[in-house]
């Protein structure tokens, strides 16, 4: 190996390219060099940008199929590793690499030893390179079964590759094609297109250059259109191939190679789609793909550089002289370089559409869209839709600086495509162009974009609004193109049915619903007036009563779209219009059959069940009660009915399911004490209750003085104090008796006040109540009735926790007519109390003690 030499050049500027699916990969731009060390060769590949980083470093070796393609590639496929390229930028350090790899191929197959990667057997099969006989129609049978014992193995198919190219043996067998045609020789015939086969499935970049030649191609392809799968057909691809009329110079290439591999170009498609797209195996589909590919790239390049060429072909459009013959084959040629350029690397795309629109592309879009010719309009199309997908960014600033300028706006282009146009495939093509500009999101979040926003966002807080050009180019819209875009819909207000729809009219509906659900996501308040203004959701609506499925469909997921954002503007728009009506008649009109159709109205339903919107369930029950209770087959309607009326504060599960054993009483404390924060509908209470909260207030104004009040618990005494006070012992007594007095006295002003209520009869004076001493028997009452109220506290405990877990809205209103309970009488009184004097919540944080131990507290401090 040291008797290799170094290539002369160290730095050959190369891009390297790795088969990834099926489309080459564009690894980066840098330097290679051909370098042995510690007797290994190796080509590697410095960046450009960045020296320390090695963009390829392979090792030569022998069996990796070097192949050299038109002066400037070198392709060769890893050791079990991806097919790889490099593409220089000057033939000569194409060929001084290609030279350095040559070498070292010969010297290790010179040398064999470890690195040699054929076996023996191997090696033993093949000691001597393929040779094929000379051709001749008599031996084409012995040719064909040579060729298929070579192709056997990966050796033999490289020997064969390389005698082919060497014996110039395609230009060879080119010529008997004609000759058995002559002699109508059918089995030679048969032969020569599976030698044909042979040699392109060898998948040698020269080889199959050579067969698509301007001098080989008849040939190969008259030989391939007897196949002997079908000895009874025979195809007719050199009539297509010949035909003049299918290469159209638009504008004249000067530079011959450049002409010729638009040519080969076209060839290699035509072979890889139609002559060869039954027996094409993975390898020779990638092989021709990588042709294809490169020679895209080289066209390209060449004819984006070449201002003289642009500035011809874009005056065509502009010229008076040009026919539309002309203008339609210009259209055309743009509409090619742009398809071919979704494929090309960022950098060439990135230029190609800048040299395309410094020329005018954008004038020639607008042009095509216009034209009363349909492939004009679809290759305008398709013009435009892949400059959107290269950088929206650019056609919106196109667009912006048109309006400034007064001059004719792609948007309303689109807007007239899409509402004259009859191909179904134009018309999709621009409601989608229409969305995709009219997005002011859809640019890509970098960190400078985002901080961009940021900014932007932070200036409009402080009152400095600065509008981007995609909110200005949105709000131009609106102020101008919207009316018209939506004028379809707006006129169905004067239409007086919708039963007769045409096909076109139903594509278009459909297509504006579409739009303008894109709108409702993306555009806020803008969107939110003009539809108000415009009374689109009525429209929409009336399109719910057509026959056509499809485009009900559509209208109900508008409805879907709208209700699913949860703003009140939309709910509002709904309600106030009353547009659940058709949706209703919707269900009507399939029910109970399990369609489409059906299955979306009642996910609509479900929807807002299950979301909780409580207006439009309101609105709903009250409305369509009637409609809901006779849909039966499914419950999402009951169970909006019960939701409504457990909103209204009835429940009529609660007074069958909760306590049924419980009498009256204890129904009207479950529906009392399970009142949320609606208390509307709670019936009057009576003049007797009326005057037994008024008397306890009263009471407990006069039950103790408030010098002898102790601090509330919660801190809401009125008095200045300490955040936590800490009394003395001393006081403490003297607090708990006073506690105790005051209790009693509470008590025998309760107990005396109970039969004065039922009678009708006024309560004691206050006086009466606190001077009248209380018995012993009264206080023996006074603690069985403390020890029921604390019963009947911890059952009305567990049912509020039973309350909480049902539902906020399942609150229930005052219970049947009849005297609440003592113990909630008592609970009012002490609310009552606690709001009238802090010193009330004495007796309450001592009401719910133990009755035995107030009454030997009793007994102590008397």
């Amino acid at each position: 190996m040291a008797l290799v030499n170094q290539p002369q050049n160290d730095r050959k500027r190369v891009k390297v390219y790795e088969l990834r699916n099926n489309d080459w990969f564009d690894r980066g731009t840098g330097f290679c060099t051909g370098q042995v060390v510690n007797d290994e060769s190796k080509i590697c590949v410095e960046s450009e940008d960045l020296p320390d980083r090695i963009l390829l470093e392979t090792k030569i070796s022998k069996e990796d199929g070097y192949q050299k393609q038109q002066d400037t590639l070198i392709i060769w496929t890893e050791f079990n590793g991806p097919d790889m390229a490099l593409s220089f930028q000057e033939a000569e350090g194409c060929a001084a690499i290609w030279e350095f790899v040559s070498q070292v191929q010969q010297r290790l197959l010179a040398i064999g030893g470890p690195d040699d990667a054929l076996s023996d057997d191997a090696m033993d099969t093949f000691p001597n390179p393929v040779m094929l006989p000379f051709p001749e129609l008599g031996n084409l049978a012995e040719i064909d079964q040579m060729m298929r014992v070579a192709s056997s193995s990966p050796q033999g198919r490289d020997s064969l590759g390389k005698f082919i190219i060497a014996e110039t043996y395609v230009q060879r067998l080119v010529p008997f094609v004609e000759t058995a045609e002559d002699l109508e020789a059918l089995p030679e015939l048969h032969r020569l297109s599976n030698i044909m086969k042979m040699l392109i499935l060898l998948n040698d970049n020269i080889i199959i250059e050579t067969m698509v030649s301007d001098e080989n191609v008849l040939g190969v392809v008259g030989a391939l259109e007897y196949d002997a799968e079908f000895p009874h057909h025979k195809a007719n691809h050199r009539d297509y191939l010949k035909d003049p009329k299918r290469f159209k110079e638009v504008v004249p290439i000067e530079d011959e190679k450049i002409k010729k591999k638009i040519h080969s170009t076209w060839r290699l498609q035509y072979l890889k789609d139609v002559v060869l797209a039954r027996i094409l195996d993975d390898p020779t589909f990638s092989v021709l793909n990588s042709l294809i590919f490169f020679n895209q790239v080289d066209i390209v390049s060449h004819l984006q550089k070449d201002s003289d060429f642009l500035k011809q072909l874009f005056s065509i459009i502009d010229s008076a002289e040009a026919d539309m013959a002309k203008k339609k084959d210009a259209v055309c040629f743009i509409q090619q370089c742009c398809a071919i350029g979704k494929n090309l690397q960022a950098p060439l795309r990135v230029e190609m559409y800048r040299n395309f629109v410094s020329h005018g592309l954008l004038q020639v879009i607008n042009f095509a869209l216009l034209a009363n010719d349909v492939s004009f309009r679809i290759a305008g199309s398709d013009i435009l839709v892949a400059m959107i997908d290269h950088d929206p960014a650019m056609v919106r600033a196109y667009i912006f600086k048109a309006i400034n300028d007064n001059k004719l706006v792609l948007t309303e282009t689109l807007i007239e495509l899409l509402l004259t146009e009859v191909d179904l495939g134009v018309k999709a093509q621009a409601a989608d162009s229409i969305k995709v500009l009219l997005d002011p999101q859809s640019a890509p979040q970098t960190q400078d974009n985002m901080a961009r926003a940021n900014s932007e966002f932070l200036s409009k807080i402080r009152g400095n609004i600065h509008s981007s050009p995609a909110d200005n180019l949105v709000q131009s819209f609106y102020d101008d193109a919207a009316k018209k875009l939506f004028q379809p819909l707006k006129d169905l207000e004067a239409r007086g049915t919708v039963q007769d729809l045409t096909f076109q009219e139903v594509s278009l509906f459909i297509h504006l619903i579409e739009i303008l659900m894109f709108f409702i996501r993306q555009h806020l308040y803008r969107n939110k007036f003009f539809m108000a203004a415009e009374g689109l959701p009525s429209r929409i609506a009336q399109l719910l009563a057509c026959p056509q499925k499809h485009l009900k469909l559509t209208a109900l997921k508008f409805f879907r779209t709208s209700i699913g954002l949860q703003d009140p503007f939309f709910n509002d728009q709904v309600i106030k219009h009353s547009l659940f009506e058709p949706i209703l008649n919707i269900v009507y009109e399939t029910m109970p059959r399990d369609n489409l159709l059906n299955s979306a109205c009642l996910e609509l339903f479900e929807f807002i069940k299950r979301e909780n919107l409580k207006p439009m369930i309101a609105h709903i029950a009250e409305t369509y009660r009637q409609k809901l209770e006779d849909i039966t087959y499914v419950n999402v309607f009951q169970e909006l009915i019960l939701r409504y009326d457990q909103m209204q504060g009835y429940n009529p599960e609660m007074e069958t399911q909760l306590f049924p054993q419980e009498d009256d009483s204890t129904s009207a404390r479950t529906r009392i004490n399970g009142l949320s924060q609606r208390w509307q509908g709670a019936r009057e209470m009576d003049a007797a209750e009326e005057e037994y909260f008024n008397t306890s207030d009263d009471e407990d104004e006069l039950a103790a003085k408030p010098k002898a009040l102790a601090p509330s618990t919660n801190g809401a005494s009125s008095l200045t104090k300490p955040l936590v006070d800490y009394p003395d012992d001393d006081d403490d007594d003297e607090t708990v008796e006073v506690k105790f007095q005051d209790l009693d006295s509470r008590s025998s002003s309760t107990i005396e006040n109970t039969p004065s209520r039922n009678t009708g009869s006024d309560a004691p004076s206050p006086k009466t109540a606190t001077a009248t001493p209380a018995p012993h028997s009264p206080l023996e009452r006074l603690s069985e009735k403390r020890r029921r109220e604390e019963d009947e506290e911890d059952e009305l405990g567990k049912l509020s926790l039973s309350s909480k877990r049902r539902s906020s809205s399942a609150s229930s209103v005052s219970g049947p007519n009849g005297n609440p309970t003592n113990h909630l009488r008592r609970k009012k009184s002490f609310t009552s109390s606690k709001d009238a004097n802090g010193g009330k919540k004495i007796a309450i944080s001592l009401a719910v003690k133990n009755p035995i131990e107030m009454e030997s507290g009793r007994d102590q401090g008397g």
